[in-house]
């Protein structure tokens, strides 16, 4: 990213700008009633990550940044979400549809305001624009969180999207990623957050990957060869949580004569085949590989394979290069509303042939989500550190819903194990 400051605030004003519209997009979809229920619990009503949004960039542009007096210090509780679990947020005295948009249409303004007697340099929070970059990473994942709020909602249809490319060809198989040291996460990425840093050389054995994510196809061999039903390929966590749940298929799944069809934002189609298959907890994925014979990556494997190019031993933004994603490259920022077939982007493999691992589903790892060698917590503990530990697991890639903001190789996002309202799938590795 340059330094030149006309360049860089014009940039931060384009994201801004893009999130917002992305934002109108998904609580404009519906009517003020649909905007204030709780359409699972757990997710919140969109109303609440509408303000939400908004009080963000109020705390950390308006005030922290900008120095500039509170527009509403008196919500700032209530839509602060470590006071208040998900499922009770509609209990809460809330902004309503109108007055939310009022204030954050209030909160951009002064927003901009601040943006345009920025200064990039000195401290941390504003060296090349990292604070604006921070909160538009966070409007976007809320928007995605948004959207698979869309997705559980009962109801016609409101969203549309063109479907995603064909497949180019074939993709099958696996690839052998040499063992030996990479560059792990980054240094160098302006707005990468706290728990991307810092770079560090990691040891990886020799191993394989899939050179896809696992379809639709694969996943439904795994139901008709009786996976629910034998333990032997669960974790005894998992066939505890297997058995609670009642979990027989994915989530939005229901029998279709001989086969399956899904349930994809109000629309129910026979599921297409040579899909990733999206919508499985950790568990379901982690049953899966073993009864393919395989494990799920560790993080340090998906992100060699991601970002390693051997010719050159350096590690690269994304698989393709260090240039940012255009639409020939991956299944990112809501353009579809669902997965691409396995080949679909040929633009978009690694070095050694993987194909598809930024965008189209988040992909489910086998580690636990930790902080890196050094690591620093900022701007808060809360961004990071509390999450880590043995109780969520990471996920990496990016998904259909993710903006190619908050995507990049070094990208990680985490969630309970149990978790499966989010656009998750997966792919094996086995040792080599």
């Amino acid at each position: 990213m340059s330094h030149d400051t006309d360049h860089l605030r014009d940039l931060v004003a384009a994201e801004l700008g893009r999130a917002r519209d992305r934002t109108a997009t998904l609580t404009e979809a519906v009517d003020d009633h649909d905007l204030t229920r709780q359409h699972s619990p757990l997710m919140s009503p969109l109303v609440w990550d509408l303000a939400h949004v908004g009080n963000q960039e109020e705390l950390w542009l308006v005030r922290d940044v900008g120095g500039r007096e509170p527009v509403r210090r008196d919500i700032d509780e209530l839509y602060d979400a470590f006071k208040h679990p998900r499922r009770d947020r509609p209990t809460l005295p809330l902004l309503g549809p109108a007055e939310a948009r009022r204030y954050v249409a209030q909160v951009r303004d002064k927003a901009l305001d601040v943006l345009d007697h920025a200064r990039f340099d000195g401290a941390p929070l504003v060296a090349d624009g990292f604070a604006f970059g921070m909160i538009v990473q966070h409007e976007q994942q809320h928007d995605e969180t948004m959207l698979a709020t869309h997705q559980l909602r009962a109801g016609a249809p409101v969203l549309t999207a063109p479907a995603p490319p064909a497949s180019a060809g074939p993709v099958a198989g696996e690839v052998l990623i040499p063992g030996g040291r990479f560059t792990m996460g980054t240094d160098t990425e302006p707005w990468a957050l706290d728990n991307e840093r810092p770079a560090h050389p990691v040891e990886v054995a020799a191993f394989h990957i899939d050179r896809a994510p696992v379809t639709n196809g694969q996943f439904a061999a795994f139901i008709a060869a009786g996976g629910y039903d034998d333990a032997r390929w669960w974790s005894p966590a998992g066939w505890d949580h297997r058995q609670a749940a009642g979990l027989t298929a994915p989530a939005h799944w229901e029998r279709d004569g001989d086969g399956w069809a899904a349930t994809s934002f109000g629309r129910t189609a026979r599921i297409a085949e040579d899909e990733p298959v999206v919508h499985v907890c950790y568990y379901e994925a982690e049953a899966f590989a073993a009864w393919a014979g395989k494990r799920l990556p560790t993080e340090a494997e998906w992100e060699k394979a991601a970002r390693h190019d051997p010719a050159t031993d350096r590690s690269r933004r994304f698989p393709w290069g260090d240039e940012p994603p255009e639409p020939r490259h991956a299944n990112l920022d809501q353009r579809h509303l669902r997965p691409a077939p396995v080949g679909a982007y040929p633009d978009g493999v690694s070095p050694l042939g993987v194909h598809q691992l930024i965008g189209d589903v988040w992909e489910w790892t086998s580690s636990d989500f930790r902080g890196y060698p050094g690591f620093v917590a900022f701007p808060y503990r809360e961004y990071s550190e509390v999450f880590f530990g043995p109780d969520y697991k990471v996920l990496r890639g990016g998904s259909f819903g993710t903006d190619r903001s908050a995507c990049r190789g070094t990208f990680r996002n985490w969630d309970y194990p149990i978790r499966r309202q989010i656009f998750s799938g997966f792919r094996c590795a086995r040792d080599a």
